[in-house]
């Protein structure tokens, strides 16, 4: 992997995860009470042995650089780094912000494009999932391929959302469509399920392969596709054109991978971490995912029914209390008497108790759960003030709407902005 560099897209505005965008980038939204989404890929590179990244960025970016910069340290000797490269303005890219995730990628290529430098691997920052990038880059040497496109068998009904290729006998891309919305449109570019038998992983009638939004491309490639051309994105424009001009080759993975672009994904990726048997598993040993290093006290329960959740560090959950099926985030207070059911309570920056509320912060409720709230189906972001007795519910079964300037619902699941105070007994 010493030759061998990486690039997380990081700079996306991250509209369909608004709220939970509006304070910060997609790559920075706290995921499983403890991590942030972009803490998935930049694991996943270390653990392949992939040491030299870069993380391009853009939008709301402050809360992101600080957490890069603030976990990923490699020693003096390994040669390895992260580096944040932001949104900026050059005599060579113009003045204008990025356009996409080629258009992004093409006004860093300085940066891609160095002598000891052979190929380049292009991820996204909002996906879960846990994959070693060598076997890939084995598959793409070995093929002797232009761009390798990493692919996920899926049954027809779900490729309606994601970008479809199909691939001929030794695994050469023959076609892309990305987002088929009609049969003949998907037809298209139906796989034979036997071929998928075939590379050793069981379709279980599986017919379709999903691009993952993971590429490798070599070097001289990748300058050379985003300089002929002025495409923006990769999967809408540049993988379409060129199948035609490169051998692109697909590279098959066939363990969990969820992309985590809309709130209703979000929320349902946290809520299968926290079973049992969850899908992603969290504790092992086997390619942990890191995160930033917090020097936290443990976890104090106190006469509270938990069942099937995740509880980070730092929490004070007070007698009554039952939670059930949820993530509860760093240094969550949690009062007594309080219920939260199938919901993400995202925790706090720092500690804040009642009797020491500085008078000058115009607040009277602590950050916390106050006593015999009910949170249900909801996602509490960070450093809220929920005040006793309030109903944070969506009563009406909503699927889009917002309630004041405090909360919204998407997709059907009811969201507390950063920051947010709600009055006593607050209720939808």
């Amino acid at each position: 992997m010493h030759n061998v560099v990486a690039v997380v897209l990081g700079g996306g505005q991250g509209t369909r995860l608004m709220p939970l965008t509006k304070y910060r980038s997609k790559p920075a939204v706290p995921l499983a009470g403890k991590y942030r989404l972009i803490d998935i890929p930049l694991s996943n590179c270390i653990h392949s042995g992939l040491r030299r990244i870069y993380v391009l960025t853009q939008f709301l970016s402050v809360s992101l650089h600080r957490h890069i910069r603030g976990t990923y340290r490699f020693d003096n000797f390994s040669g390895g780094f992260v580096e944040i490269l932001a949104a900026q303005q050059t005599m060579a890219g113009g003045t204008h912000w990025y356009q996409g995730t080629a258009d992004a990628v093409r006004k860093n290529l300085r940066y891609l494009t160095q002598a000891n430098i052979d190929q380049v691997v292009i991820l996204s920052g909002d996906q879960l999932y846990r994959m070693d990038f060598a076997a890939m880059l084995k598959t793409h040497r070995k093929s002797g391929a232009d761009i390798t496109i990493a692919a996920k068998p899926v049954h027809g009904h779900e490729a309606a959302g994601l970008g479809i290729m199909c691939a001929d006998e030794l695994g050469r891309v023959t076609d892309f469509v990305e987002k088929p919305t009609t049969e003949e449109q998907i037809n298209r570019v139906r796989m034979d399920s036997k071929w998928i038998d075939r590379q050793g992983i069981v379709s279980d009638g599986r017919d379709c392969l999903a691009s993952m939004g993971i590429y490798i491309f070599n070097k001289q490639v990748l300058q050379q596709t985003l300089e002929e051309d002025d495409h923006q994105d990769f999967g809408k424009e540049v993988f379409p054109t060129s199948i035609d001009k490169r051998l692109v080759q697909v590279h098959l993975f066939d363990d969990y991978w969820e992309d985590i672009g809309t709130i209703g994904s979000f929320y349902e990726a946290n809520m299968k971490l926290a079973l049992p048997d969850a899908p992603f598993q969290l504790a092992t040993d086997r390619s942990p995912i890191y995160s930033r290093p917090r020097f936290l006290p443990p976890t104090r329960i106190d006469g509270a029914h938990v069942e099937g959740s995740l509880i980070a560090d730092g929490c004070i959950i007070e007698p009554g209390a039952q939670i059930k099926n949820s993530i509860i985030g760093l240094r969550c207070h949690i009062g007594r008497d309080v219920t939260i059911r199938d919901s993400v309570v995202m925790g706090a920056d720092n500690y804040e108790i009642a009797n020491e509320l500085d008078a000058s912060s115009g607040h009277q409720i602590p950050i916390g759960i106050g006593a015999g709230s009910t949170i249900e189906r909801a996602i509490v972001d960070k450093n809220c003030r929920i005040a006793p007795d309030s109903q944070v519910v969506n009563r009406d079964q909503v699927e889009e709407g917002n309630l004041g300037d405090l909360c919204a619902i998407r997709d059907g699941i009811l969201v507390v902005e950063k920051d947010a105070c709600l009055p006593p007994d607050w209720h939808t």
